[in-house]
This record gives C-alpha cells, structure tokens and sequence, in this order.
C-alpha cells in the first residue's frame, strides 16, 4: 500500500538508532521522505543513515537527548535549517524498567517518565510551535498496550505510556482547529532488543504468545510476536494523507493481545 502525503517532507524520528524507531525511519524513507533520524546512539545512528543512503533513500542524523528541553528545541532548529520544515514527528525514543512497585527506585521512576513521558511532550511541543503556524503536519507517538491495560511487574513503564498517549490526544484536540493531526500507535510484544532482555530463555518467545495466567495476560490471539515494521506500517499510515480524517486516535497494534480492553 503506498501511502500519499510523505514523499518529499521532512520526518522527524527520535528513537531511530534501532528497534522500533529504526523500522519507523526506513518505512518513512522508502516512502519517499526526507528523514531526520534522532537518537543517543551516534554509531548506530550513522550507521542508520549510511543504510537509507545506500537504498537511494535521503537522511540525516542527530545526536540528541529528548529528555533535555533545550536539546530537542535545538534538534528541530538544525533539522529544519538542515533539511526543511518538518512535517512529521515521530516519537519513538522510550526505556523500560520492570518490577513490584514496592521495589521501585525513584531514581527508576524518573528515569522512565523523563524518555516515555516528557521526552514526548519536548518533541511533540517542539513540532506544535512550529507547524501550527503553517497549517499543517503530523505528530504521532509510538505509546504501549500497556498504557491501556494493568501490567504486573511494569507500573512505571505503563503509567509513562498513559500519560504519553493522554497528553497527545490532548494535544491533537488543541491542534485540530490548526489542520495538525496527533495520534498514538500502541504497540504489543514486538521483537526488539526491549523485548528480548525480558526474555529468560530461549522460550520467551512462546511463553508471550501463550500467555502467563499468573500475571494476568491473555497472550496473543493472532498467535506471532510483531515484527518492527508491522509498527512502521501503522505510522507510517497515519502520517499519511490516506489518515487525514484521523486525529486523537489511539491505534493498537498488539495481535489482539489487550481484547482492547
């Protein structure tokens, strides 16, 4: 499926160095845009780019940190002196941390909600300020099902992903009127290194699918593991004009994992 209202824009991917961002990057790329690819990772950001260049795609890299405000004002003026006017955002940047809430460090709980959660709102906040003057532009954040369900072992990861996707559907309220569209892909298990270092063995793969009654998850109905661009797709579809209608939205993208609850 080809999607319209990419080829030639600027996107914007923090995150992009691996896992989920990096997918995000090449699927905007192969769709014809001009890619900003972000991240803490200079190698694996450089490698990234020196990928994308050699498909004939057009990228650059930016070493940045999204939990500095400063930093992410700094990172969108290069991009645009750089490249051009961003057109899309894509926040894909986030950290884990698992374990009881009683065992909880606040150093922990800082360190997740300063990426999941205000690395967000300084890339989203960045991008506000300078497409609601133009009219026009895309924002979306790659959130969590966990956002939307109780995971035991995982209540600062998933409460920094409710408050991401709360604060962008209210962003995308505030920015209607001005013709920019925020929304929230949510993903489920999907194969990244994140994924993978939960994993105990070799057989982690089958124990998410299967499900684990004892900590309260159904497993995965459509019976696989996402790959990282069944994300890409879904990004990459509502940065698309093909979305145009399509705003405050909250996709899941899980095999049916959360029954939507």
């Amino acid at each position: 499926m080809s999607h319209n209202g990419i080829a030639d824009t600027v996107a914007l991917v923090t995150g992009a160095a691996g896992g989920i961002g990096r997918a995000v990057a090449a699927r905007l790329a192969a769709e014809g845009a001009v890619v900003a690819a972000a991240d803490l990772d200079s190698r694996g950001l450089a490698e990234l780019v020196g990928r994308l260049q050699a498909d004939g795609g057009k990228a650059g890299a930016y070493t940045a940190d999204v939990r500095d405000a400063a930093a992410v004002e700094e990172l969108f003026d290069a991009v645009e002196r750089d490249l051009g006017p961003v057109a899309h955002a894509v926040s894909a940047a986030g950290v884990l941390a698992t374990g009881e809430v009683a065992a909880t460090a606040d150093a922990e709980w800082q360190r997740v909600f300063a990426v999941n959660a205000a690395g967000v709102f300084h890339v989203s906040r960045a991008a506000a300020r300078r497409m609601a003057p133009r009219g026009r532009g895309t924002i979306t954040t790659v959130g969590s099902n966990a956002a939307g369900v109780p995971r035991a072992g995982m209540a600062a990861y998933a409460a920094s992903k409710a408050a991401a996707a709360m604060f962008t559907k209210s962003l995308g309220l505030e920015l209607a009127p001005r013709g920019i569209r925020c929304n929230v892909v949510a993903p489920g298990s999907t194969d990244t290194p994140m994924q993978r270092g939960m994993w105990e063995d070799a057989d982690g793969e089958r124990r998410v699918i299967a499900g684990s009654p004892e900590d309260f998850r159904v497993g995965i109905p459509l019976g696989r593991i996402a790959d990282p661009a069944d994300i890409a797709d879904a990004v990459c579809f509502l940065a698309s004009s093909s979305a145009r209608h399509i705003t405050m939205h909250d996709l899941y993208v899980d095999g049916g994992a959360t029954l939507r609850a």
